[in-house]
């Protein structure tokens, strides 16, 4: 029904990638503008001395063939890159267990990934638009479609193994129970 798992370091590989994916997109972001200042530059100085307009030419050229390339670059780290819309959640806590609302309609149980790492449960799936409508048609378009993702930190340290989710009429519900702790009393002792 639900696809839970524990988080190991292999999954970790496709957040390394997706940040990979970010740096580089902030970086071709950047270079456009250094670009751009160095347009600047060269115009407050104006046109080259000594004969050497050929050569700026040449440089101009070079220049526009980059800024092409890092514009192609730019389309197509931004075509794979997807934003996820992030989950509304309630968490609250009974005394045995925390548990986690989420109002997800439209998306099937088995569309569902929960993950717990530790301290922290993510919860991740897509919902999918039923039919294409032109934006031209739209009087308002206020629901989110695609991928979303949540991560919480949990406030207690809870039992893993004993995890449940149910889905009922659009709310998802994860009920996890709390781990069991006994204080200890620790003496100490004078050894004077």
């Amino acid at each position: 029904m639900f696809n839970f798992k524990k988080k190991n370091k292999n999954d970790y590989a496709e957040l390394e990638v997706r940040n990979l994916n970010e740096e580089a997109l902030r970086q071709a972001q950047g270079d456009e503008e250094d670009d751009d200042l160095e347009e600047d530059a060269t115009a407050e100085r104006g046109p080259a001395k000594g004969g050497k307009e050929a050569d700026d030419d040449v440089v101009d050229d070079e220049e526009e063939d980059e800024e092409e390339g890092a514009e192609d670059v730019w389309e197509e780290m931004s075509e794979e890159i997807e934003e996820e819309g992030q989950l509304a959640v309630d968490v609250y806590q009974d005394k045995k267990n925390i548990i986690i609302k989420s109002t997800i309609a439209g998306v099937e149980p088995d569309d569902i990934d929960i993950s717990i790492d530790n301290d922290m449960i993510t919860i991740r799936g897509r919902r999918e638009k039923q039919r294409d409508v032109a934006e031209d048609d739209y009087f308002y378009q206020e629901c989110y479609w695609g991928g979303f993702s949540r991560s919480i930190i949990l406030p207690v340290e809870v039992d893993a193994e004993g995890i449940e989710a149910s889905m009922r009429n659009g709310v998802l519900t994860i009920t996890l129970p709390k781990m069991h702790t006994k204080d200890i009393n620790i003496k100490v002792k004078d050894e004077n």
